[in-house]
């Protein structure tokens, strides 16, 4: 006897799957069948799918909200359903997009339809993954022409720096000599050197 399962992803921990739940819910799904995983779609590397993946077998019925939440990866999104829909012979609906219903249109120009659908679907959720990259990049790159820090704030020099700066700057000592003096590493040394000449605190 067919079993209905339900399949959740939201990208961060921090995000509510809410809206997700009560869609599936709606459908009388029972909760031990309704998998969700808090992490990225870019890849297919979830645990609670990995275990989803385990419980299905032939003529079982998967529902997603949208094709996204299944992943955003354009080539891994079309090999999973793939793997679904033809090696283990899995029904799946996207409720967002009734094209993609499986248990609709078997015949050859059903499924030729629901994979351009899937195709085109596919590349649009990875190419907003790559817009929004972008776009966090460029935000970066702004804020850093405005002078915008990132990163945790450097640890305040020693009260020794000054006097081993200077005596490694004269050649009195080995910048080893000077580095250990400060208990930090030679290379610690000579980076925050470089700042400390920068920010002219001599």
């Amino acid at each position: 006897m067919a079993t209905i399962y339900g399949y959740i992803r939201v990208s961060t921990k921090e995000q509510n799957e809410r809206r997700q739940l009560d869609v599936l819910q709606a459908l009388s799904i029972p909760k031990e069948n309704l998998f969700m995983d808090k992490q990225s779609g870019k890849d297919f590397k979830r645990p609670q799918y990995k275990r989803l993946l385990q419980r299905l077998k032939k003529d079982d019925l998967l529902y997603i909200k949208s094709i996204d939440r299944l992943g955003r990866n354009y080539g891994e999104i079309l090999e999973q359903w793939r793997i679904l829909t033809r090696e283990k012979g899995v029904d799946i609906v996207v409720l967002d997009m009734p094209l993609l219903d499986t248990r609709r249109g078997k015949d050859l120009m059903g499924t030729f339809l629901s994979d351009i659908v899937l195709q085109v679907l596919s590349f649009a959720a990875e190419n907003e993954r790559t817009n929004i990259r972008q776009r966090q990049a460029e935000g970066i790159a702004a804020a850093k022409a405005r002078g915008m820090k990132f990163g945790r704030p450097p640890k305040p020099l020693p009260e020794n720096y000054h006097s081993a700066y200077q005596r490694w700057k004269a050649g009195a000592i080995t910048g080893t000599a000077a580095a250990k003096e400060c208990r930090m590493p030679l290379s610690t040394f000579r980076y925050r050197a470089k700042n400390y000449e920068k920010s002219k605190q001599l």
